[in-house]
């Protein structure tokens, strides 16, 4: 899928969990579900780093198209080297490493390590990131004819906000972990989230994806798990604009009512 689908849908996956800890009687504070959606809108666009024409490629300048190269021939070399005979050859590294569970767990265990190694400056990082991100996916149109610099403005002032907001008796620094400099290490949760949903959102396009890399199925270590192929649809088609955008926003809307309990 492209960059907003992918931003829709991780936001609307955080909002269902939301409404999922309200109906067991443990409703997220309102900056917790607000936060977490957008890093998970966010952290949706992560797997495509291994893509030099993708949106998070834009997002930073050089510095993320340089990663994305970086990570494109990474992903590449990881392919080569686990690839089974049943595998098909490829030239790059597009929908391997990064469109994993391992990737996903990663990306969430690294930043749950460093909200509680790093301290403040870290979590801010962390929310800096993940909120340029989430701008990008959810206001591509907007983004797009802004300056990045002014993209990355409103990122580092929401970050800021949201980051003492969040700081606030009550407001959920301490949400799902209250031990004394753990209280972000939930902040993990929405990026493994987020990636996990960009990965399924690929495995319905008619390339698939290889979400359970190394488990080998069908002889293949890099088995493009997808429904029948005639379920499928062409990434940027009709489908991902006209039916599947729209849904995101109304199950992403009905979640966060039932997440506070509004309905």
């Amino acid at each position: 899928m492209m960059g907003p689908a992918h931003s829709l849908s991780g936001a609307a996956a955080w909002l269902g969990v939301g409404a999922a800890a309200a109906a067991t009687g443990h409703t997220m504070p309102w900056p917790v579900l607000v936060v977490g959606a957008l890093i998970s809108a966010g952290a949706a666009l992560a797997p495509d780093l291994d893509h030099k024409a993708a949106t998070i490629s834009r997002a930073f300048g050089p510095i993320s198209k340089t990663l994305c190269e970086i990570t494109d021939k990474i992903s590449y070399g990881v392919y080569k080297a686990t690839k089974s005979k049943a595998d098909p050859r490829r030239t790059g590294g597009h929908r391997t490493l990064t469109h994993t569970w391992f990737f996903a767990a990663l990306m969430g265990a690294g930043c749950s390590f460093a909200a509680v190694t790093g301290g403040r400056w870290a979590v801010l990082a962390i929310l800096f990131v993940h909120l340029v991100l989430a701008v990008e996916g959810l206001l591509w149109r907007a983004a797009r004819v802004s300056s990045d610099i002014l993209v990355w403005l409103l990122g580092a002032t929401s970050a800021w906000i949201l980051a003492g907001v969040l700081d606030q008796p009550g407001h959920g620094a301490n949400w799902l972990f209250d031990a004394p400099g753990q209280e972000y290490m939930w902040l993990g949760l929405p990026i493994v989230l987020g990636a996990l949903v960009h990965d399924i959102g690929d495995a319905l396009t008619v390339s698939g994806c290889p979400i359970l890399w190394p488990l080998p199925i069908a002889g293949k270590r890099w088995y493009p798990l997808g429904p029948p192929k005639f379920m499928r649809f062409r990434a940027g088609s009709w489908v991902e604009m006209k039916v599947l955008m729209p849904a995101f926003m109304v199950l992403g809307g009905v979640g966060a009512a039932a997440a506070l309990n509004f309905i």
